[in-house]
């Protein structure tokens, strides 16, 4: 009742603006398959999932309009200068977001056990009430259920969500010739109250970057 409560206010009060996007994710799937055995090592499993929440919290930093909130009673705007990300688990029990604080604070390999912490304690109702709060922005990847492009509904109080769906791949014409890339289709939904197309369509595309050249965000370039 609570998750249907929820989303019924967050679609019927909230005007969306749903961008979509591919990013070319050959390089980072490449990244991802070299550092995975060493992330093992240390008892953690490198995800996407986690690749993700670097990217998007580099884009909040370029775009604070999409980690902010809208108080109507009082007429602000909110901006937050802290990048807590929810990350949507599914459950026997519906659709659940446990969120990841403080991100910018956090490398990969904290991030990555922190999140599969949170999946597994939320999968089993053990995780705790503050965990689920206090999410700035959200993620919801379903890339592993082998799902196509879709449209995400924002978690209110929060105003954007980056749905992602499964990665193909794809022949690209590059350079003159047609090469083999994995293309990830992604979305970003916006509140439209608070942020326009053009924001939205530069903060997607800055995301996109990110996930092209995740080496250069790391090196701050």
């Amino acid at each position: 009742r609570k998750i249907a409560a929820t989303v019924t206010q967050a679609w019927t009060t909230i005007p969306h603006v749903h961008q979509f996007q591919e990013a070319d994710v050959t390089d980072l799937m490449a990244l991802h398959k070299r550092y995975a055995p060493q992330f093992k090592q240390k008892g953690a499993t490198l995800t996407l999932t986690s690749l993700f929440l670097k990217a998007v919290t580099h884009a909040l930093k370029l775009y604070p309009q999409f980690n902010a909130t809208i108080d109507l009673t009082n007429g602000e705007v909110i901006y937050k200068d802290y990048y807590n990300i929810g990350v949507a688990v599914e459950t026997p029990a519906g659709l659940i977001v446990p969120v990841v604080h403080r991100v910018d604070e956090k490398d990969l390999l904290h991030i990555s056990l922190e999140i599969a912490d949170l999946a597994e304690r939320t999968r089993t109702r053990q995780i705790k009430l503050e965990e689920l709060r206090g999410a700035t922005f959200t993620v919801s990847n379903m890339g592993g259920l082998n799902a196509g492009p879709f449209t995400p509904i924002i978690m209110p109080p929060q105003v954007a969500i980056l749905g992602v769906g499964k990665g193909r791949r794809v022949p690209v014409y590059r350079d003159g010739q047609l090469v083999p890339r994995v293309m990830l289709p992604l979305c970003v939904a916006y509140d439209h109250r608070l942020i326009d197309g053009a924001d939205g369509a530069r903060f997607t595309n800055e995301i996109v970057k990110v996930l092209e050249d995740f080496q250069a965000m790391s090196m701050g370039l």
